[in-house]
């Protein structure tokens, strides 16, 4: 499966000349669909079937991943498949049996804070996961960060004395965002006594936030960390790690934070070509976020 990932990554940039990002998506998606694939012990695509990937999609749902980000994972896979069956890599198409996903208009969903301290109460942090989890929950919702943003952290981008995290958002723009000090406690906690338990030298090339196998986690396992704390704090809502997100940035204006200082610790790609983006002092950014966040 790798190696046919990988023939299919360099078609699209060499033949197709598709854009980094793009390229970056579908592996991303590929690569967790690879990941769903490990689990059912295949790893040859001629052995996917249509119901492989009404599970993969049933994964993806359970986890909060619907709408359009779900048809983006439908559009990756049908690209790659179709690209096996002209390469008559494969003999039958599997996507062909499936429905392409129904995109939904409704605007993302929002935690109070009393959901949000729920959750972020379950981690066990006497277990090496359950404060590395902890860590996680607590930076989500501290910074408001993008699922991509926080798995590619590199212990280098923490910059805790100073209260701020370094993060490299959309079109590779580099951004600072202010982190409370519920979250700089727990971080160090996890950096501490969990991280090193974890980590290996020439596996975990100085990703903050790494999995069993001492690698960086990829979104799928972000989405199953918060999938499990919001089952169990017993919250219906349909919550994925954009709630987190969305939650952040609800909370501070809620509280009558500043929607410029908000839309810059979002990192929205609109705002960053404003006059106003640049007349916002960072000192300004920081203090908005320790008055009215939550757990500033």
């Amino acid at each position: 499966m790798e190696t046919f990932v990988k023939e299919y990554l360099g078609y699209l940039k060499l033949e197709k000349n598709l854009s980094d990002n793009t390229i970056h998506s579908y592996k991303n998606d590929l690569a967790a669909f690879k990941d769903f694939l490990n689990d059912q012990g295949i790893d040859d695509p001629a052995y996917i079937t249509a119901e492989h990937l009404n599970n993969f999609f049933k994964l993806l749902k359970e986890l909060g991943l619907v709408g359009s980000s779900a048809a983006r994972y439908f559009s990756s896979l049908k690209g790659f498949f179709l690209y096996l069956i002209q390469n008559k890599y494969i003999i039958k198409n599997p996507v062909d049996k499936i429905s392409a996903p129904k995109i939904s208009k409704k605007l993302p969903g929002v935690l109070d804070v009393s959901e949000v301290e729920k959750i972020l109460s379950l981690p066990d942090v006497d277990n090496k996961f359950g404060l590395r989890d902890k860590a996680i929950l607590e930076l989500f919702y501290a910074c408001g960060t993008r699922v991509s943003e926080l798995i590619n952290l590199k212990v280098n981008d923490l910059f805790l004395n100073d209260e701020v995290i370094r993060v490299l958002g959309k079109g590779s723009k580099e951004r600072l965002i202010p982190i409370g000090s519920s979250a700089i406690k727990w971080v160090k906690e996890y950096l501490s006594k969990s991280r090193p338990l974890l980590m290996k030298k020439m596996k975990s090339e100085n990703y903050l936030f790494l999995n069993s196998r001492n690698t960086k986690l990829s979104r799928m396992g972000v989405w199953k960390i918060i999938d499990r704390y919001v089952k169990q704090a017993d919250i219906k809502k349909d919550v994925h790690p954009h709630t987190f997100r969305h939650s952040f940035a609800t909370h501070l204006l809620e509280g009558g934070a500043d929607l410029r200082a908000v839309q810059e610790m979002l990192g929205h790609a609109d705002i960053s070509t404003t006059q106003i983006y640049t007349h916002i002092d960072r000192d300004y950014i920081k203090q908005i976020h320790k008055q009215y966040h939550p757990r500033g």
